[in-house]
């Protein structure tokens, strides 16, 4: 059966773009949340903290976000 549309192909370097621009100021407010709670932990306990949180975060919002809102940026036609 014959297409009848513009074929697409995921980019990965711009959903690698997306989710970086979207982990930098998650990162970065976890840490500010985290830290002043965490004062005298070792960077290790503080990272078995932040890692899970990231994860979930980044699993249930961040990336199915960026991937409805971006929908089309992310999936542009072949050439």
């Amino acid at each position: 059966m014959p297409s009848t549309g513009a074929t697409t192909r995921f980019s990965r370097p711009r959903f690698a773009l997306l989710v970086l621009l979207g982990v930098y100021p998650l990162i970065t407010a976890i840490l500010y949340v985290i830290f002043p709670l965490t004062v005298d932990w070792q960077i290790w306990q503080r990272t078995l903290v932040i890692a899970p949180l990231m994860v979930a975060i980044m699993i249930w919002g961040l990336i199915p976000g960026v991937q409805k809102i971006f929908r089309e940026f992310l999936n542009p036609a072949s050439r």
